[in-house]
């Protein structure tokens, strides 16, 4: 037999502990990230990195940033993810401008907190590469799954917007005024970071290999119910069987000539 083809079990309850938390799972654990300083990352890159500390922990590679900075590519920052212990997606982002979190002396929300994420622009919806951009930073973002939200849970929203070519990323506070009525009135804070960005270069999967890490595991699945449908914004539909009715027997009103 192969040396590649023997099962080699753990020795210890750890490695058994450790082996069952990479095991393929349902419901996925929670994705963490991976920043990385380049060899020759300049000031800018750092503390950019250092920033995304604050919505990101340093962990596992199934998500990663790098940071670098040479005359060819100044300021480069390069958001990817992993599958099946591959790389699934890399995409280059040159930053244009940047203003970091200590320089705006506004309140912050703890770290970790879950954001509310918006993207705004046509191109997110439209070009193939701002697609992907936009699905790798929801995957970057998003923090844990949670089955409910509380309205005083939402505490900051990170906003991308796509215009003429660059990518404009904005973090801002929520605030809950005082409205009068039971629903409070929002008034957002910019609270930093806050970066323009640019498309450099892009290594996507194929379109196969995409749609195999997306694919949803059977047991996951929603289970069709007969006869109940819905359309496209959520509203349930169900059909009802009944007898064949004798019409000639229906009992009308008899209107006056």
């Amino acid at each position: 037999m192969d040396a590649l083809d023997r099962v080699v079990k753990p020795k210890t309850k750890r490695a058994k502990r450790f082996l069952e938390k990479r095991e393929p799972k349902l419901s996925e654990n929670i994705k963490n990230a991976m920043l990385i300083k380049g060899g020759n990352a300049n000031a800018t890159v750092m503390q950019v990195l250092r920033d995304m500390e604050f919505f990101s922990k340093k962990s596992d590679c199934s998500l990663f940033m790098f940071g670098s900075h040479n005359k060819k590519r100044p300021n480069n920052l390069v958001i990817g993810r992993m599958y099946d212990y591959h790389v699934l997606d890399m995409i280059e982002l040159g930053i244009e401008k940047f203003v970091s979190l200590k320089d705006i002396k506004n309140s912050k929300c703890p770290e970790g907190t879950k954001p509310l994420l918006i993207f705004a622009g046509d191109d997110f919806d439209v070009t193939e590469d701002y697609r992907r951009l936009k699905n790798l930073l929801i995957d970057f973002f998003r923090g844990p799954t949670v089955p409910n939200v509380r309205l005083a849970g939402l505490e900051y929203v990170l906003h991308f917007t796509a215009l003429n070519g660059k990518v404009y990323f904005r973090s801002y506070k929520l605030l809950l005024k005082k409205s009068g009525c039971r629903t409070p009135r929002i008034e957002l804070e910019e609270m930093g970071p806050s970066l323009d960005l640019v498309l450099r270069r892009t290594h996507l999967a194929s379109d196969d290999l995409y749609k195999l890490s997306m694919k949803m595991p059977k047991a996951l699945k929603p289970k069709k119910k007969k006869n109940i449908s819905q359309d496209t914004f959520g509203t349930t539909y169900g059909r009802i069987h009944m007898q064949k009715q004798d019409l000639s027997k229906l009992q009308t009103r008899k209107m006056k000539g």
